[in-house]
């Protein structure tokens, strides 16, 4: 909690400077590092606030209201954080590609649809995981048994007995369609560096042919995130 929620803080502070203090510096990228560092650090809260809370022996830290808003909050700021995450990959790819690349005019369109996009992702998980509100209740003082989700706290309502067929699909499809398009615009961003490195290859010296090159080392950052 304090690592992730510290970590991401941080970086979002300091962004925010730069885009309101010092607006001749910012970049087009810049809002949606913004919106992926709050998305994160949020995520992170709402995940493990309860947890803490369990492993500290407080009872009754939640209760039906307090579960459902917990955790569809939760579920919404890890669904944003995929896709704006899968929009930051998009940008980067569309940036370094050529001039003449059949996506180039996306440089200059993107920045401009970068604030409906981010509404767009907030409608999408809100819409996907709305029916949380209805179907999460606090755990009373039973015990349960069977499938469904649990945790200290809070429970399906219908424990044992819930269909979530109509949940995961859209939930899977979601899950696909951004990692896809993450790996793909990953996938692309390697082999435009590798094309490059090829051809610059002949025209450095030998003595900074020697030594590891920006594209590999591009190359091993993309391939980490």
């Amino acid at each position: 909690l304090c690592i992730g929620v510290l970590g991401n803080s941080l970086l979002f502070l300091l962004y925010a400077y730069t885009f309101l203090v010092k607006p001749h510096l910012k970049k087009h990228i810049d809002p949606m590092v913004m919106h992926l560092v709050l998305a994160n650090a949020l995520t992170i809260m709402f995940t493990l606030i309860p947890d803490i809370a369990s492993t500290l022996g407080v009872r009754r830290f939640l209760n039906e209201v307090g579960c459902q808003t917990v955790l569809f909050l939760y579920r919404v700021m890890r669904g944003v954080s995929i896709c704006t995450t899968s929009l930051l990959s998009a940008f980067q790819a569309i940036t370094v590609g050529p001039s003449n690349s059949k996506w180039a005019w996306l440089k200059f369109k993107l920045p401009t649809w970068t604030c409906p996009l981010f509404l767009s992702f907030w409608v999408l998980n809100m819409l996907i995981y709305f029916h949380i509100i209805e179907s999460i209740t606090a755990i009373g003082n039973f015990t349960i048994d069977g499938h469904g989700y649990a945790d200290a706290y809070c429970r399906n309502r219908n424990f044992g007995k819930h269909n979530s067929s109509s949940f995961f699909i859209p939930l899977l499809v979601r899950d696909l369609v951004f990692v896809f398009l993450m790996i793909c615009t990953s996938l692309y961003m390697v082999s435009l560096l590798y094309r490059h490195h090829r051809r610059a290859q002949h025209v450095r010296s030998p003595r900074v042919s020697s030594q590891t090159s920006h594209e590999h080392k591009a190359t091993r950052t993309i391939l980490l995130l």
